[in-house]
């Protein structure tokens, strides 16, 4: 006897994408996006950056490994709901503790597989990145199709404040990875080969962090002190950091006024490194815009050009608004970096300030590594700055 329950996703353009339900039992709206990772779905899952949204795998198949504690990027799943091609029937890997369906299921998230993720795609590129319904319950197409035209729009949306944490901490002591990688917890003598040996203190505003970032920079030689996105500029400097970190995060970054307004203070103060929101946010603190993109750059093969040195890197992306680089140009600030399938803004530099950003994600997970190298000129950045070289 069959146990598969029909499911569906429908567009606000009236489309209706029929399926098979998988995870929780569930109706939600959200803004249906595509991801082109091969692997790495644990991980996209639990992007803070996803927060609101519907993911679109590309990869034909989904599931396989399983899940783990170890490779989450947050305590629970962001992301509203999944969408898959085919689910994997068969679970096999020896770090797998469950399978994809019931992970979803556990976190009341709900899962369609069976869909024609080819044509979805071809659409979400044509005609752009949409809001959309997902429901693994009873429901009429017209029913799903008005929610789905219900939904709020990504543009003009803050959804950090739904992932930020709400008090400072310094992170280590609970990195659920920490028994089986070489993450070093705070107070340890880095003298591990690779590791500086020296520690800078960095003031990382969580705007809806991965793990994986707070790792990279525990490993480059840093004490991360986390602090909320609604931190102030005297709350930062109470605590005497030597660098500040802004991190990706979810939602239109135009919408983010109090956040501007600290980062701007910021600027003269600190040697400043930010990544995919952060970027966003050092943009609109040098009185810069952002816009939204038709349909994003989302996936682990992303091209990105650097202008000055002429180096091409394979990155890791997830956002779907970028910076106007006419709005920076007058603004003390250059653009570095570009990408090379639409020459969209990945990079920017101060030119007076050690201030640097990209629009990518370094840290990976999932992803190429090629990005790694910036966390060893942020550590370089602070190491001058603290010797009164720049």
């Amino acid at each position: 006897m069959s146990t598969s329950r029909p499911a569906v996703l429908a567009l606000e353009d009236g489309s209706v994408f029929r399926g098979l339900a998988f995870g929780a039992d569930a109706t939600i709206a959200g803004e249906c996006v595509f991801n082109t990772s091969m692997t790495g779905y644990q991980e996209i899952l639990t992007d803070p950056s996803y927060f609101g949204q519907i993911v679109t795998m590309t990869a034909p198949q989904i599931g396989n490994y399983g899940i783990n504690d170890e490779d989450t990027e947050a305590a629970v799943p962001k992301a509203s709901g999944f969408v898959v091609r085919e689910l994997s029937p068969v679970v096999s890997n020896w770090r797998s503790q469950t399978s994809l369906g019931n992970y979803l299921r556990k976190h009341g998230i709900p899962g369609i597989s069976e869909v024609d993720t080819r044509a979805l795609t071809k659409k979400l590129r044509v005609d752009g990145a949409m809001k959309c319904c997902l429901s693994t319950l009873p429901i009429s197409d017209a029913d799903a199709v008005a929610r789905a035209r219900g939904w709020r729009d990504m543009a003009g949306a803050d959804y950090v404040k739904d992932v930020s944490c709400r008090e400072p901490f310094i992170w280590g002591a609970d990195d659920p990875s920490r028994h089986n990688a070489p993450y070093f917890p705070t107070g340890t003598t880095m003298n591990a080969p690779g590791v500086p040996a020296k520690r800078f203190r960095v003031a990382a505003f969580d705007y809806g962090a991965k793990f994986s970032i707070y790792r990279k920079l525990v490993r480059h030689g840093f004490e991360v002190q986390v602090f909320p996105a609604t931190a102030t500029r005297e709350e930062v400097r109470e605590h005497k950091p030597d660098a500040v970190f802004l991190s990706n995060g979810p939602g239109d970054p135009s919408a983010l006024p109090y956040i501007h307004k600290t980062v701007t203070a910021l600027l003269p103060d600190f040697p400043i490194f930010g990544i995919c929101l952060g970027h966003q946010m050092i943009t609109h603190a040098l009185g810069g815009t952002t816009f939204k993109l038709k349909f994003g750059h989302r996936g682990g093969n992303q091209p990105v050009k650097n202008l000055e040195t002429g180096k091409v890197s394979i990155t890791a992306q997830n956002h779907g608004f970028a910076t106007d680089p006419k709005s920076i140009e007058a603004r003390g600030a250059k653009v570095t970096e570009v990408n090379l399938n639409d020459q969209t803004v990945e990079g920017l530099r101060h030119t007076k300030l050690p201030v640097f950003s990209v629009q990518y994600h370094p840290e990976a997970a999932p992803g190429p590594n090629d990005a790694d190298p910036l966390f060893v000129d942020f550590y370089r950045m602070v190491e001058q700055r603290k010797a009164g070289k720049i």
